[in-house]
């Protein structure tokens, strides 16, 4: 076992509260606490170790796991409030310039203030409603980059009913990860995928939707519905971090097969070193990630190692050193 494999089953460890530090010796070991990371995920198909192909043509074992991105611990929403009274608990968030802000009504109304853009009217002006998205077709015409023109100011979501039953998500991830001299851009990949079974996605395509004047938050837990894919998150917020001063720390894995840790460290500090992928070696842990703070949009900044499969097909075979789809 090498020493990246290691440094990840003892962080993997650590997050399942395992008594003792022990780590695999074995795939039959490794799929033992993969499976059992996984515990709170949607399974449509529990983890197995396949044989993978990794972005820069590594060919080495992963393991596989197919779900639902669908959490258990709660139901995704709210995010578009329906009039300018509503409050926050009717809405979701929205991250801008490093901040996140209650995507409420009042915040709706102020919309052309606060991107000082007239061009901005989301609502009717006499009775205070707003424009949202309240179907299927209206959801897959105003959340794609070119924008129908007739959802141009518009409160854009996708509810969970969108979802169709047999939409699943497979990922392959590396069991021993394979560092990269520089990060590889995470646009098409995703950063990787919750304990919870939920994608873990590369930033939103924040301006692309901006420029429509459209807007489309996120839930309080940094999620949001894409019916081809489900339910995915574009930052981590409490819903997925643990108490400060409570284990377990880790809330994900990377799609090259490192950890992601919560965004501060279990003392409430937050970490030091990290770099442009929001990762760094710590002690005991070697190189794990931390997730970015909410409002910045970019769970993960980069991956620091070769990168596995992401896909909506169960059976196909894992080769991510084949050319990305076109955006």
């Amino acid at each position: 076992m090498t020493y990246q494999q290691t440094a990840k089953w003892l962080v993997m460890a650590a997050a399942l509260a395992v008594p003792s530090l022990a780590f695999a010796h074995s795939e039959a070991e490794e799929l033992q606490e993969i499976t059992a990371f996984f515990a709170g995920a949607q399974l449509v198909e529990a983890p197995k170790i396949v044989d993978c192909t990794l972005s820069a043509g590594t060919k080495t074992r992963c393991f596989s796991v197919t779900v639902k991105a669908e959490p258990t611990s709660y139901a995704p929403g709210p995010w578009c409030p329906t009039n300018i009274a509503d409050g926050a608990d009717k809405a979701g968030i929205w991250l801008d310039g490093g901040k996140v802000f209650a995507a409420d009504g009042a915040f709706m109304e102020k919309l052309a203030e606060f991107y000082e853009d007239k061009g901005w009217s989301v609502f009717d002006p006499e009775t205070g409603k707003i424009n949202v998205t309240d179907s299927l077709e209206a959801c897959l015409a105003a959340a794609r980059p070119d924008v129908d023109p007739k959802y141009n100011n518009y409160c854009v979501q996708c509810l969970p009913e969108y979802i169709a039953e047999d939409v699943t998500q497979t990922y392959v991830i590396p069991i021993d990860p394979q560092p990269l001299i520089i990060g590889r851009d995470i646009r098409f990949i995703g950063s990787g995928i919750a304990a919870n079974g939920v994608r873990l996605d590369a930033p939103a395509p924040v301006d692309a939707i901006l420029g429509a004047h459209t807007i489309a938050p996120f839930d309080k837990c940094g999620g949001h519905v894409n019916p081809h894919e489900g339910y995915h998150y574009h930052a981590v917020t409490d819903c997925l971090e643990t108490p400060v001063g409570a284990e377990p720390q880790q809330i994900g894995i990377a799609m090259d097969g490192y950890a992601i840790l919560t965004h501060l460290l279990a003392d409430g500090t937050a970490p030091e070193g990290l770099d442009r992928c929001n990762g760094h070696e710590g002690e005991g842990l070697g190189y794990h990630y931390h997730a970015g703070e909410v409002g910045a949009n970019a769970i993960l900044g980069c991956l620091s190692a070769e990168f596995g499969c992401h896909s909506d097909d169960p059976t196909a075979v894992c080769d991510a050193s084949a050319p990305p789809p076109r955006p």
